[in-house]
């Protein structure tokens, strides 16, 4: 079996990082030592990786369609998919083993190894290893992905009903 450095390709000069990155809140609640700050960073180091491979990769796209691309991208379930595909999953620290198949807690994991990866090196290496690893996502997007309200607008002009209004039924939250 191999090892997470070895799923990962790439070989952390401060193992501690990693280790934080594989740890969740219910093993520790010392910032220091869960994934939650690294997380943070790498949700955000993702979003421009990804931005970049699209706007290299799909050079004739406009930016509705880059950003369609993107959101699917960088969604809970494309980050969790990679960290599955990679079997980080088995390395998770977490209190109850049955949430390691969340799939928010398997996001969270994915980003706060990029994010592991630009804090031990640098961000050429957490873009690289985001380029290596969502690299097969693009595949499953050969067109665009469009959510619910893009497909409803669509079927509404191409049956010359206009644009479809909208009205809050129910608001929760805040």
């Amino acid at each position: 079996m191999k090892n997470p450095e070895e799923l990962i390709g790439y070989i952390f000069k401060n193992k501690e990082l990693l280790k934080q990155a594989l740890t969740h809140s219910s093993s520790t609640t010392d910032i220091h030592k869960n994934y939650e700050r690294l997380e943070f960073l790498g949700d955000r180091i993702l979003g421009v990786a990804v931005a970049k491979m699209l706007y290299e990769k799909f050079p004739d796209e406009p930016e509705g369609s880059l950003s369609q691309r993107h959101v699917a991208l960088v969604c809970k379930e494309a980050v969790s998919e990679v960290v599955k595909n990679l079997g980080l999953d088995k390395y998770i620290i977490i209190a109850n083993d049955d949430a390691k198949d969340s799939t928010n807690v398997l996001c969270d994991v994915g980003e706060a190894v990029i994010a592991a990866i630009f804090v031990d090196s640098n961000i050429e290496n957490a873009v690289k290893f985001v380029h290596e690893n969502w690299e097969s996502l693009l595949e499953k997007y050969k067109t665009p992905p469009k959510d619910a309200k893009t497909r409803l607008q669509e079927v509404s002009w191409k049956m010359k009903l206009g644009n479809p209004t909208y009205k809050i039924i129910y608001k929760r939250g805040t």
